[in-house]
């Protein structure tokens, strides 16, 4: 499974950059187009990365057949009866949120407005997201986009692909992710990563998209 994930991931990597979508995104945000490839590979790379942050007491016993397994830093002897770890995704967590921030020094953007998207996108996330047993948190694809982009295009039109972008990913993090860390421990998963499989996709395409429509 894991295997067929990273295929996914590769795939899609493909097929962006040579639609060349990425780019325009990269020019919308006022970024050169050279740095698609880096951004992208990172991303992609940090995918596979799970940094262990703590454990929680769980109804977690055995490990779903369709679970996918985090990869590099999690093994499965890691794993424990009545226990679920949580991790930081390095892809879908940590490099979404350091390019956020330098968004916001790069456009100066206004502090308010920011708060504002980001509990926008936050609420509608947080609203449509659903724990699956076994699985992780699940949500429809396109909601969180489509409200990022309509809330940075009301809020502040002049910087209208920048704040969708950081609203955007950062408003599935917060609202699919961290506000669900509760809903974990009845999930019987052996680890729930922030910004990782379950919510990966979503803040992926999120960021994209969001820009995209912006």
């Amino acid at each position: 499974m894991p295997l067929l994930y990273l295929a996914f991931l590769v795939v899609l990597l493909v097929i962006i950059l040579q639609l060349g979508i990425f780019s325009i995104v990269l020019t919308k945000l006022g970024l050169s187009p050279n740095s698609a490839v880096l951004l992208l590979s990172c991303t992609l790379v940090g995918s596979m990365i799970n940094l262990r942050l703590f454990t929680i007491n769980s109804s977690f016993t055995h490990i779903p057949e369709n679970f996918l397994l985090p990869r590099v830093l999690l093994k499965p002897a890691h794993f424990q009866k009545g226990k679920t770890i949580i991790a930081l995704n390095v892809g879908g967590a940590l490099i979404p949120v350091s390019f956020s921030i330098y968004l916001i020094m790069l456009h100066t953007l206004d502090a308010v407005n920011l708060i504002v998207a980001i509990l926008a996108v936050t609420t509608i996330s947080y609203t449509f997201s659903r724990p699956i047993k076994g699985l992780g948190i699940g949500m429809p694809v396109f909601i969180a986009p489509v409200t990022a982009a309509f809330s940075a295009l009301m809020i502040d039109p002049e910087h209208s692909a920048p704040l969708a972008y950081i609203c955007g990913t950062l408003g599935v993090l917060i609202g699919a992710d961290l506000l669900r860390l509760k809903d974990i421990k009845q999930m019987a998963v052996p680890t729930a990563s922030i910004g990782g499989a379950g919510t990966f996709d979503g803040i992926f395409f999120t960021g994209i998209i969001a820009v995209l429509l912006a």
